[in-house]
C-alpha cells in the first residue's frame, strides 16, 4: 500500500504524467509494417499503441515484433515490409488502466513496462501513462515533501540509522 502522504502528493496533477492520446504516435491494423517501422523509427518509442479505426487499444507493435515476423517470412528482407500488415507482427496488450489514479497498479506495471496504456470503460485509448513521466513526480516529491509535510523519524528507526 502506497503511504497516504505520497500518494496525495503524486496525485496532486494526474494530468502532469498522462501523455495525451492525440499526441502518441499510433498505427493501425490495416497500416503496413514499412509504415509502423517508419514511425517507430522517427518517433524514437520502442513501441507503439495499435489502434483500431474508431481509437480502440487493438495491440502494440514494436521494432522487435517487426524483426521477430521477418525473421519467419521466407527470404526475409527490409522490402518484403510494405507486403505484410502491422495485423500480421502485432503483440497483445496485457496491461492497461483505465484509472490515472491507481497509482499502485501503475507503479507495478511500469516496474517492467516503458509505458502503461490508458484506455476508458469501452478501451478507447485517452494515452499512456510513462514510467519517465511518473518519475518526474517522484522526483518533485522528492524535492519538496518538505514544503508539504514536516517528517519525522519514529525512534526505532532513527535507532536503526544510527548503528
Amino acid at each position: 500500500m502506497i503511504d497516504p502522504a505520497v500518494e496525495q502528493m503524486l496525485l496532486k496533477d494526474p494530468k502532469s504524467y498522462v501523455i495525451s492520446a492525440d499526441v502518441v504516435a499510433n498505427v493501425t491494423a490495416t497500416n503496413t509494417l514499412e509504415h509502423a517501422f517508419m514511425v517507430l523509427s522517427k518517433v524514437g518509442y520502442s513501441r507503439i499503441p495499435v489502434l483500431t479505426p474508431d481509437d480502440r487499444l487493438q495491440g502494440m507493435i514494436s521494432l522487435a515484433a517487426i524483426s521477430e515476423y521477418l525473421l519467419h517470412v521466407p527470404g526475409a528482407a527490409v522490402e518484403q515490409l510494405s507486403r505484410y500488415t502491422v495485423a500480421d507482427a502485432m503483440l497483445p496488450v496485457n496491461r492497461w488502466v483505465s484509472d490515472p489514479t491507481k497509482l499502485e497498479t501503475i507503479l507495478n506495471y511500469l516496474v517492467d513496462e516503458p509505458f502503461i496504456p490508458l484506455v476508458d470503460d469501452d478501451k478507447v485509448f485517452q494515452g499512456i501513462i510513462t514510467r519517465r513521466e511518473l518519475l518526474k513526480r517522484i522526483n518533485f516529491m522528492a524535492h519538496n515533501l518538505h514544503k508539504y509535510y514536516d517528517v519525522t523519524a519514529k525512534e526505532k528507526v532513527a535507532d536503526q540509522a544510527e548503528k
